[in-house]
């Protein structure tokens, strides 16, 4: 297992909130930060702190993307024609690890780019091993034959703490999902409430 998806619940306790909404989120428990410090009165965050924590919120729930990469995937959105936060949020989607996780082949973001890294998937018939590979609207991103058996995958899909978005077509019988188009902001189906507005704020300034 990867440091980061080790360090998964402590995002939620960072943040102070269940971010996926999954019932075993200890912030449903402990209310503050992991920490020998956690407990700590937070004081009132700045314009700055708002702005960071929004971005790390967002850059958490896609499984922790690393720094580098989620400021390119913002350069990106920002040098597309558009609102840039509607940008940020549909090339965040179009991730082939984020829709294998929205459409329940796996349980967690974190899976997904497991999964996804390992092999297991198939875009358009090809093996695509890039957690990060933007997918385009009518994509079909398919379970490798010999990975659809998967006791992870089995389980993820009987999971009911989620539904699978409208905007992605899931056939559990065939193990195949499509990508029907890409979604705006209030499409996603976020736990809590996602700010791309001030992620876009952080890196402009």
């Amino acid at each position: 297992m990867t440091k980061r998806a080790e360090s998964k619940y402590k995002i939620d306790r960072r943040m102070g909130e269940n971010i996926w909404g999954r019932p075993k989120s200890p912030v449903n428990r402990r209310q503050y930060g992991p920490g020998q410090h956690g407990q700590r009165r937070k004081g009132k965050l700045s314009d700055f702190g708002i702005q960071l924590r929004a971005k790390q919120k967002l850059k958490g729930y896609y499984g922790d993307i690393s720094e580098k990469q989620f400021r390119k995937t913002y350069e990106e959105a920002a040098r597309r024609k558009g609102d840039t936060s509607e940008n940020l949020i549909g090339l965040l989607e179009s991730r082939l690890d984020a829709i294998v996780y929205r459409a329940k082949f796996v349980s967690t973001p974190f899976a997904a780019r497991q999964f996804v890294n390992h092999g297991h998937v198939n875009v358009n018939g090809v093996r695509t091993n890039i957690g990060s590979y933007l997918c385009k609207a009518g994509d079909v991103i398919e379970v490798r034959q010999k990975s659809k058996q998967l006791t992870v995958l089995i389980e993820a899909t009987q999971l009911a703490e989620r539904d699978v978005p409208d905007y992605i077509e899931a056939d559990y019988s065939k193990m195949v999902a499509t990508y029907v188009r890409v979604p705006h902001l209030a499409d996603v189906p976020y736990a809590v409430q996602m700010e791309p507005n001030l992620v876009v704020e952080f890196y402009s300034r």
